[in-house]
């Protein structure tokens, strides 16, 4: 079944990116591959996980979790083209892998704190998750769907004002500020 769901993603995401994508493995022991597939467009460059899908995600204390229902999602990390993005792939994949490995549930608004550099060199140390603008993938009943989450890397101040702001209040301050978060070298948000 886990095969099944990562075809029908992948194939998802060739129809809604037109082209096919840059493929990277990473492995964790005791858990199944997860790839980050790597789609230009144009100036743009949008990276998306591919396997943390495979399984529902649960409670790491539910002994007895839903093989079949449940949440799933994939992350999307959407940036322009501007600057190399060394480790970026091995990251997403790490946070990919971390509702199998630490029980970790992924959805809209939540923060996860890497406490290390998104990408080799960057300010940004967190991700803060929205829904992503390639909404949901269906499964066949009685799957719940695949939610694509837009990954915003954010820098540990940025994070900071998550936890005692919450989310929305860092994207108004986004606003305010005119801050193109897609850019790999922007500054943080002045808070």
């Amino acid at each position: 079944m886990s095969d099944a769901v990562t075809d029908r993603i992948s194939e998802f995401l060739a129809e809604q990116m037109s082209a096919q994508p840059q493929r990277a493995s990473v492995t964790f022991l005791g858990v199944e591959p997860v790839e980050v597939l790597r789609f230009v467009s144009g100036d743009d460059v949008v990276f998306v996980t591919l396997g943390c899908a495979r399984h529902p995600m649960s409670e790491p204390t539910d002994l007895h979790a839903d093989p079949v229902r449940g949440p799933r999602a994939e992350l999307v990390v959407r940036l322009h083209v501007s600057v190399p993005l060394p480790g970026l792939h091995k990251r997403m994949a790490t946070v990919a892998a971390a509702p199998a490995v630490e029980g970790l549930i992924l959805a809209p608004d939540a923060l996860v704190d890497l406490s290390e550099p998104i990408w080799d060199g960057a300010a940004p140390t967190a991700l803060l998750l929205e829904a992503d603008d390639l909404g949901d993938l269906a499964l066949p009943e009685p799957m719940d769907p695949v939610r694509f989450l837009r990954a915003v890397p954010i820098t540990a101040n940025e994070a900071a004002w998550v936890r005692l702001k919450g989310a929305d209040a860092l994207r108004e301050a986004w606003r305010e500020a005119g801050i193109d978060v897609m850019s790999p070298e922007r500054s943080a948000a002045q808070l």
